[in-house]
């Protein structure tokens, strides 16, 4: 196992951070809202040409695991923690201080201090992180052998002993990771192997309290885990409505009604993302990012990227 040490945790230790403040819920936009892409922003079509497969832009360290503070993640950038992403490997989110909202597989919900928010590999999602906002992200790697939960998991961690557990397997594993002692490595798995155990206990636990999803949460989740895996192919809303077997007046007002947003910005938010990405850690060209994200010509997708951040490609790269 490969590790990787980063600041220590203490600095964002629950002793410092002030009370939770309550969290405001997602404010649902009209059941009328428009189904189709903003009109400055047509939907793309698939391109007729092969696609070129790029090499994965690089994730840091994805096979070791790693503790980075909250707000370091958005070094960069705040799209990098806020725009529609996933990862290939499984993330757990503690927050000790502040609070915004949170987009995981569709579905948004608000997050203050001492939550938890475990996202597997693979699932699609983003989060606000402003100026208040303070915890660790703990990354298991990519190869990671501790036993997860294969759902996603936002526990709101209310009582002080579990909160106290999880600073401290996060301040050992840590300490593990940076140590020269014999055996640091097998005990930073160790204390791994523990905090698998304490999401799991925190999950049972909060599964007593927890609603069954609706029928609007199945599909926006269904649509994020489609739209995760084809969004580089060029098509647009009507195509995923199409494979869920729902209209995209439907699709549209359900993701407004789970996460704020409409199908077509998740699915924008999610390309330009990946663009971003691309585009600051590849030396791809443009026409060779644009074709691999479904675009029909470099022309198109700068007109599309520009729409969307203000900025060109070749600026914004020059700007990374």
């Amino acid at each position: 196992m490969k590790i990787f040490s980063g600041t220590p945790l203490s600095q964002f230790s629950q002793d410092t951070a002030p009370k939770p403040q309550a969290v405001p819920a997602a404010v649902p936009l009209p059941a009328d809202a428009p189904t189709e892409p903003a009109p400055d922003l047509p939907p793309r079509k698939r391109s007729p040409r092969r696609a070129i497969v790029p090499p994965q832009a690089p994730e840091p360290a994805p096979d070791a695991v790693r503790l980075i503070p909250i707000p370091r993640m958005a070094a960069g950038g705040r799209w990098r923690v806020e725009a529609m992403r996933s990862l290939s490997e499984p993330l757990l989110l503690w927050f000790t201080r502040g609070q915004g909202r949170i987009t995981v597989g569709g579905i948004t919900r608000g997050y203050g201090a001492h939550n938890a928010v475990f996202i597997p590999a693979g699932v699609m999602h983003g989060f606000e992180v402003g100026p208040q906002t303070f915890g660790t992200a703990l990354y298991f790697g990519r190869d990671s052998t501790v036993t997860l939960p294969r759902m996603p998991q936002h526990l709101r961690i209310r009582e002080v002993a579990p909160q106290a557990e999880l600073t401290m397997i996060l301040d050992s594993i840590q300490r593990e990771i940076e140590s020269d002692r014999p055996a640091h490595d097998r005990a930073a798995r160790h204390y791994l192997g523990l905090l698998g155990v304490w999401l799991e206990r925190q999950a049972a636990l909060s599964e007593t309290d927890a609603p069954r999803p609706d029928a609007a949460r199945r599909l926006a989740s269904r649509y994020a885990e489609l739209l995760e895996r084809d969004f580089r192919s060029g098509m647009g809303v009507n195509h995923y409505a199409r494979a869920l077997d729902v209209t995209p007046t439907h699709l549209t007002r359900v993701c407004n009604q789970t996460c704020g947003r409409s199908a077509s910005d998740l699915l924008h938010d999610r390309v330009i993302f990946e663009a971003r990405k691309l585009l600051a850690e590849t030396k791809l060209p443009v026409a060779a990012i644009a074709d691999t994200l479904g675009f029909t010509s470099a022309a198109y997708f700068t007109r599309a990227f520009q729409t969307r951040t203000g900025k060109t490609p070749s600026a914004f790269r020059r700007q990374g």
